[in-house]
């Protein structure tokens, strides 16, 4: 424990994030930081007084914990908690999903709007005004009975055991998921990220899980857009790296529901660090989950999805005084408030993206949140 008394025994934290790292369990978070990403000196000025005002409290090494919105523009939910824990990452004991009905479910966009946007997409790539753009949808669901996010994290922390889990107090509401990709980690000036882009559905067979495995592998369309990603990172932190190792093709990472295109980057800081909540925030949003250019995809997706996503396809982590820390990207994520649910996917469209194809995959993404609330991936259809 950093700081401040013990929490009482079983108590559940107000922040959680789990990595291969460890874990940090934060409490008393108090008044979030909620100043949005583009004010960045303002930002940066109001994290600074918090940091020195949790250390003079007597905190040695404080933390700043939260998630960044997708869009820059929209507000941030950080905060400095009054206390917290460093472990290492053990999974709670899951309880089987209660019965619980759905009673009422709504897609947004429906169907027939997000393929149409598809094809807006693919128009304008076929002008030359993008190379590709993450397009998304949300799902509202009405239960039977509350969701209990404690419940659902144990059972998304039992299904997914290598992910970044994460647990985020809201305005209304709690953010939670099982996040597959880390954005950039920092410790001791070392530097690791870990973009995933390019997905297919895992086979429901051995032999067939592996056939897709190799198809994603040697697909053209999906080796395009992961390099899209990869070339983005290379011009963020090379100019940070004295070193910086990338590659020259991606690998294979799986988790329960789908095959991704992975590439494991590594490097070592120059000796005038950067911290890593300044590095993020420069990586952040990657095309991985907004498109490239930035700038144009984000305007598109502005344009297109008929909802703000806040903080999913945002960042979720911490990061303490010396510059050290973790951020993950926020998907396979869900907003949980009593009998009311929000689950979020998106797919990244490139040229020769099918409509349908993209749709459907959307659909495998929501699985990951479905499956943990006991519900099943037909809901998403």
């Amino acid at each position: 424990m950093e700081s401040g008394a013990p929490a009482e025994a079983g108590s559940p934290p107000d922040f959680l994030f789990t990595s291969s790292q460890g874990c940090i369990r934060a409490f008393d978070l108090g008044q979030p930081i909620s100043t949005p990403a583009c004010e960045w000196s303002l930002l940066e000025r109001q994290i600074v007084q918090a940091l020195a005002a949790a250390e003079a409290a007597g905190q040695a090494n404080p933390l700043l914990v939260g998630a960044f919105a997708f869009d820059p523009a929209e507000a941030s939910c950080l905060y400095v908690p009054g206390r917290y824990e460093r472990g290492e990452r053990t999974a709670p004991q899951a309880t089987p999903p209660l019965a619980n009905q759905v009673i009422s479910v709504q897609s947004t966009p429906a169907a027939a709007e997000f393929k149409a946007s598809v094809s807006s997409a693919l128009d304008a790539f076929a002008q030359g005004r993008l190379s590709k753009v993450v397009l998304s949808r949300k799902l509202s669901l009405q239960l039977s009975k509350p969701a209990e996010p404690e419940q659902v994290l144990a059972r998304l922390m039992t299904q997914n055991p290598n992910a970044f889990h994460f647990s985020l107090p809201l305005g209304q509401g709690r953010l939670l998921g099982a996040s597959p990709e880390l954005l950039l980690r920092v410790s001791a000036g070392e530097v690791f990220t870990h973009p995933l882009a390019g997905s297919a559905k895992r086979g429901s067979e051995p032999e067939q899980d592996k056939a897709v495995a190799r198809e994603l592998l040697a697909s053209r369309k999906d080796q395009h857009e992961h390099k899209l990603v990869i070339d983005e990172i290379r011009r963020v932190l090379a100019p940070h790296c004295r070193v910086l190792a990338i590659p020259a093709e991606p690998s294979l990472m799986s988790t329960d529901t789908l095959w991704h295109l992975g590439t494991p980057i590594a490097g070592q800081l120059h000796a005038e660090q950067a911290s890593v909540l300044s590095l993020a925030c420069q990586l952040h949003p990657t095309p991985a989950l907004c498109g490239y250019p930035t700038d144009l995809a984000r305007q598109f997706i502005r344009e297109q999805e008929p909802f703000r996503r806040a903080l999913f396809s945002g960042i979720v982590g911490w990061c303490d005084s010396q510059g050290n820390g973790e951020w993950a990207v926020v998907i396979r994520c869900g907003v949980l408030d009593g009998h009311h649910v929000e689950l979020f996917a998106g797919a990244g469209i490139v040229a020769g993206s099918d409509p349908a194809m993209e749709w459907a995959e959307t659909g495998t993404k929501l699985g990951t949140m479905l499956k943990a609330l006991g519900l099943g991936t037909e809901v998403a259809l």
